[in-house]
């Protein structure tokens, strides 16, 4: 039986159901599902183009798998950044320890993703899941986070029931 993960933005009400890709990414799969419930502040790309995230601190060394540097409206990707990958700024305004980095959990709604950053180039994400209910509900939350900002907003992952 699939596992499934419940993503919601809190402060707007929407949330979608992604099934875990577990023969696709298990390493992945079972350390984002050991560490569940997840959150923190969310935030929009600013590179990617069509992607909310959110830094949580490092709950595992994932390495790569399933990778992406292209992902498509529904992808739920992780990204595991080591303390130096991360701007010094950005690690103190989202509470990050320095040293340690953070894991980026992500979702994709719309098309047209790039993951390319100006700083460090290529940064290819963990496609570990993928949204099966939803998707459009959130898409239009997640653009209004791009319009009209992620202040106060947090990104929750959770187990389904």
């Amino acid at each position: 039986m699939s596992k499934l993960i419940r993503i919601a933005l809190e402060r707007r009400g929407v949330s979608c159901v992604a099934e875990l890709l577990e023969k696709e990414a298990p390493r992945t799969c079972a350390a984002v599902w050991a560490a569940l419930p997840l959150g923190g502040d969310a935030q929009h790309a600013k590179y990617a183009r069509n992607e909310v995230y959110t830094i949580v601190p490092r709950f595992a060394a994932l390495g790569q798998e399933n990778p992406t540097v292209t992902p498509i409206p529904g992808d739920v990707c992780a990204f595991d950044f080591h303390g130096g990958m991360l701007d010094t700024a950005f690690k103190a305004d989202q509470g990050i320890d320095a040293e340690s980095g953070g894991i980026d959990l992500a979702i994709f709604y719309g098309r047209n993703n790039l993951l390319i950053n100006g700083d460090v180039g290529w940064v290819p994400g963990n496609v570990f899941a993928t949204i099966v209910e939803g998707l459009s509900t959130m898409a239009e939350a997640c653009h209004d986070v791009w319009r009209s900002g992620s202040v106060g907003e947090r990104l929750v992952y959770s187990r389904a029931e």
